[in-house]
């Protein structure tokens, strides 16, 4: 009797394994879908530089956009590595710049600021136009064309990092959803030839 009863609840364990791994397999969860990377990725030149053009999807999650609007600087930073291919020997990198994009909600004027490294803040007046300043990396200078030798061919290594949110005080610890939007992109490769 006793081993009926157990053969019975193993089967109906069994069951319910296979129905929420089922469910798993075919209905993944929004986050796998909604994880950033970057898109719309395109290098070209001007008369003095290599430029990169790129977009950053999927980088606001509904926490990131509530914390903003509490008034917490959010930083995405972006890492542009310029490589020349070289057949017989280890690529050599040409140049790696480093890119910050601060975006702050003033509550007072209820506007957005969006900070690129030291320059001048530009200022909006609604959530969306700031991310969108934000996700798009339009003109980014990777480059200059000196560093190049014609005929040659090279990459660009591309890689996007929502930098950590540090409260004062630890606050982190009093509103914990400042520590689940941290995310780093994967490496993306563009090649191109000057």
């Amino acid at each position: 009797m006793a081993y009926s009863f157990m053969k019975k609840i193993k089967n109906k364990i069994g069951m319910i394994l296979i129905i929420v791994l089922s469910a798993a397999f075919f209905f993944p969860s929004r986050t796998c879908a909604l994880e950033p990377k970057i898109t719309d990725i395109l290098v070209t030149n001007d008369v003095e530089n290599v430029l990169l053009y790129a977009r950053l999807a999927n980088g606001f999650k509904p926490e990131m956009e509530l914390a903003v609007l509490a008034g917490i600087p959010t930083v995405f930073t972006i890492w542009v590595e310029v490589y020349e291919q070289r057949p017989w020997l280890w690529d050599k990198k040409i140049k790696k710049n480093e890119i910050r994009r601060t975006i702050k909600y003033d509550n007072l004027k209820k506007t957005f600021s969006v900070l690129t490294n030291n320059a001048e803040p530009i200022i909006f007046t609604d959530l969306e136009s700031a991310q969108k300043a934000m996700s798009d990396f339009n003109g980014i200078i990777a480059v200059p064309m000196s560093s190049l030798v014609k005929g040659r061919n090279y990459y660009m290594m591309v890689k996007i990092k929502m930098d950590k949110v540090r409260l004062p005080l630890h606050m982190e610890y009093v509103f914990p959803f400042v520590s689940f939007w941290d995310f780093e992109t994967s490496w993306y490769r563009q090649n191109f030839t000057y």
